[in-house]
């Protein structure tokens, strides 16, 4: 397979969830991987893996939320591979803490706004240019659900990737001058390490309450739970040569829910 063959892949949060899933995947389909990781035991762990399986993969110890970290990340992933064609901005998640905004702790807002909309823009900010050098390239954010809808109880969570689509749209329209595409994906419920071990899966709650009602949402949206390979395999038709006339969409792969 060599959908992505020749291209160099920057990737955020690649050493487990769904940007680890995508670092596989790339990697099999020809691309050099740098696993932007902030736990080394994570990122080592993944860099081995795809090494193992015949890929060629770099960790580089990154905090998306700290500017000068990526920027060195990003002159890293230049000095070992020459440029940069894919950035994946992955890195991200919610809190258990997140709540109304009439009740939630600011600390919230502060953790969740850093690592769900700065980190990406960081990532953008010192990506771009060198995608720019490249000739062009893709950009694909990672985004969620529910930006597309106002029923999340998280609405800080939902706040910073409405954000995310609307920093999209932005960049695609800056930066399309430059043969660089730009695009979000919108994840339903993917069963990633961290989902199941707080929430467990809508057959098997997890020690913290589900306030989405899994069980209850995956009967009327059979198609909202997903797996971490199915957004990377979104991802790996965003990021190759087979959707060149895709750009500032939002793709949603939430089962549905923000189309009925």
């Amino acid at each position: 397979m060599s959908r992505l063959a020749g291209k160099i892949a920057f990737i955020t949060g690649a050493g487990s969830g769904i940007a680890r899933s995508a670092a596989i995947l790339f990697a099999r389909e020809g691309a050099k991987v740098a696993i932007a990781e902030i736990k080394p035991d994570l990122g080592r762990a993944a860099e081995k893996l795809i090494r193992d399986q015949g890929g060629d993969a770099l960790f580089i110890a990154t905090d998306v939320t700290n500017e000068a970290s990526v920027k060195a990340a990003i002159a890293a992933t230049v000095a070992r591979y020459g440029t940069i064609n894919v950035l994946y901005n992955c890195a991200g998640g919610s809190v258990p803490e997140d709540s109304h905004v009439t009740d939630v702790d600011l600390s919230v807002w502060q953790r969740t706004m850093s690592l769900d909309l700065l980190g990406p823009m960081l990532c953008c900010r010192h990506g771009i240019p060198e995608i720019i050098k490249a000739g062009g390239g893709t950009v694909v954010n990672m985004s969620s659900g529910a930006a597309l809808r106002g029923g999340s109880h998280a609405h800080i969570y939902t706040a910073a990737k409405g954000g995310i689509l609307s920093l999209t749209r932005a960049l695609a329209g800056a930066y399309a001058k430059d043969n660089v595409r730009v695009n979000a994906i919108c994840a339903g419920r993917i069963l990633t390490e961290r989902i199941t071990s707080n929430y467990g899966t809508p057959a098997q709650p997890g020690p913290i309450a589900d306030r989405q009602d899994a069980a209850g949402r995956s009967k009327e949206y059979p198609f909202w739970v997903g797996k971490p390979e199915d957004i990377a395999n979104i991802a790996l038709f965003l990021a190759s040569d087979e959707s060149r006339m895709i750009t500032g969409a939002t793709i949603p792969a939430e089962g549905g829910r923000s189309a009925y």
